[in-house]
């Protein structure tokens, strides 16, 4: 059958680990891409993370999907030989290493171009590839607050807080792709191949909307806001008579005056000082105040019932459990169900959603070097002796 996913037909060569490079490898073999991830011998380390049932990561089955594991030992020059021919039969590179290490495996960008002028190929990194601080160490943890997202999150006059997942990771690695997918279309015009410079801390930065020009016209520096964001209201997270919480968006004009009449505040509602925005964001205390009284006084779902019949934004927050049990995740198909040692295993489906031509998931992550026959043997041209060798060596299992 014939794949018509976007990006069928291109190989991608994975070198990275852990989070940012491999999520980027996922969104592009998710679309069709052929996917080898390089591995050492003893795994990529997500492999043990988090939650491991009969020995792997059950995270790693989603991150590795679609995916041809092999190992090569980077620190032997064998296997430095044989990742440099697997990148030069490739049409992308992805890599997460620290600056410079590629370079020093004889692997880096002008080596691969010297050989495979097209190659296109994506780095991602924790400060950039050139810079002060190209070189400095960089986890998502660390590039959070140096991108400026820290700053903002959290309460105002306690320390910033981190949400529970490697945002930076795993926004680095959308931009990545995104980077790959955009040089695809120009190799389509100019045959040739570039680097794709990603970020950690960039890519963080990508996100901060208009504290820039804001800070540089005005000379505001936008500070935590707790559960509100600055400028905007009403729009805040409410306790109800249940102790559930309810987010409710309600800063349109014509919707803030629905949402306090059906608060009953129909003082607030024709209130000509309270009609738009500006007004709203200096009576902010007192609106934010009137509507946590009134979510106090009835449950979540009464809440979200009563908005949702007079066209307010409003919605629960959800953990994972109610994420799966929810119809409209389920009709979107926001998860999918693959295969593990005989049981079913629910994966999250990746996005963006392509009506035409769709991403879809072929098989989940695979064992440690369970294509090294395919990919050294079938694509390398490697006979048995060679392979069995490597193994004997230790550059592959």
């Amino acid at each position: 059958m014939t794949d018509n996913r976007p990006l069928a037909g291109l190989r991608v060569v994975e070198m990275g680990q852990l989070l940012a490079g491999p999520f980027a490898g996922t969104i592009l073999g998710y679309f069709g891409a052929e996917v080898i991830k390089v591995e050492p011998p003893t795994g990529d380390p997500i492999r043990q993370w988090r939650e491991v049932k009969d020995g792997s990561s059950l995270w790693y089955y989603s991150l590795a999907r679609n995916k041809k594991s092999v190992t090569l030992d980077l620190k032997t020059e064998r296997g430095r030989e044989l990742a440099f021919q697997l990148l030069t039969k490739s049409d992308i590179v992805i890599e997460n290493f620290r600056p410079g290490a590629m370079e020093g495996w004889g692997l880096g960008p002008d080596a691969v171009k010297a050989e495979n002028p097209g190659v296109i190929y994506a780095r991602i990194s924790g400060y950039g590839q050139d810079g002060p601080f190209s070189e400095k160490p960089g986890y998502a943890s660390v590039t959070e607050g140096y991108g400026g997202f820290r700053y903002i999150n959290g309460e105002p006059g306690k320390p910033p807080v981190r949400p529970n997942i490697s945002l930076g990771d795993t926004v680095a690695a959308i931009h990545a792709a995104l980077g790959v997918a955009l040089a695809v279309i120009e190799r389509s015009k100019s045959g040739k191949g570039q680097v794709v410079d990603v970020a950690l801390y960039e890519a963080v930065f990508n996100l901060l909307e208009g504290m820039v020009p804001e800070f540089d016209g005005a000379g505001a520096i936008r500070e935590p806001s707790g559960t509100t964001i600055t400028g905007i209201v009403p729009t805040n997270t409410y306790e109800c008579q249940d102790g559930k919480h309810v987010i409710i968006g309600g800063n349109g004009d014509s919707i803030y005056k629905r949402l306090m009449t059906e608060a009953g505040r129909e003082d607030m509602a024709n209130d000509p000082e309270l009609a738009h925005n500006p007004g709203r964001v200096i009576h902010q205390e007192a609106i934010d105040q009137a509507l946590a009284d009134w979510c106090a006084q009835h449950s979540a779902q009464d809440i979200i019932d009563r908005l949702e019949a007079v066209r307010v934004p409003v919605g629960p927050i959800y953990s994972v459990e109610d994420m799966m049990a929810d119809p409209h995740y389920q009709a979107r198909g926001m998860f999918e169900t693959v295969e593990i040692n005989g049981e079913p295993l629910k994966i999250p489906a990746i996005l963006p959603k392509l009506r035409g031509t769709p991403g879809e998931t072929k098989w989940p992550g695979q064992p440690i070097g369970s294509h090294n026959t395919e990919i050294l043997g079938e694509l390398l041209g490697l006979g048995d002796d060679d392979l069995a060798q490597l193994k004997a060596d230790g550059i592959t299992i």
